[in-house]
């Protein structure tokens, strides 16, 4: 079965480089870094399309924990996603996901239009699970 947001084998380069940011905190074999590893500092030219979603589960909830400035208006931050409107560059968000959760790797999803964007989504180890997810957009 085709992944419903397989991720390219090209990427965008800011993709690219958090892509390998993500790569590089894996340890020993480990299929997905460990969320305490992540420290956004580390890729401060990015930091305005960075984000950072709480995972839940129990049921699955998503709750946006940081956010560039670049996506999005202050006051985001704490709030869960499918208690907001989630506009540009969103759209699909919830999906991802819980594509990302439930494949455990990495989640693309690119739309077009006007308003173009790429957008990458990156599972992270914590509390026994897929417990944070790691995000990052190319902004057309």
């Amino acid at each position: 079965m085709k992944h419903p947001y397989a991720v390219p084998s090209r990427l965008a380069p800011d993709l690219a480089r958090v892509q390998a940011y993500w790569q590089g905190l894996l340890r020993g074999g480990a299929e997905m870094p460990f969320a305490d590893d992540v420290n956004l500092t580390d890729l401060p030219d990015l930091a305005d399309r960075l984000l950072l979603i709480d995972v839940f589960d129990r049921p699955e909830r998503f709750r946006f924990n940081s956010i560039g400035a670049g996506l999005a208006e202050p006051g985001l931050a704490g709030k869960f996603l499918d208690e907001t409107l989630l506009a540009w560059p969103f759209a699909f968000l919830r999906t991802q996901c819980c594509a990302t959760v439930e494949s455990a790797a990495p989640t693309f999803l690119a739309q077009e239009g006007p308003r173009p964007y790429a957008r990458l989504l990156l599972p992270l180890w914590g509390e026994g699970r897929t417990g944070l997810l790691l995000g990052a957009a190319a902004l057309g």
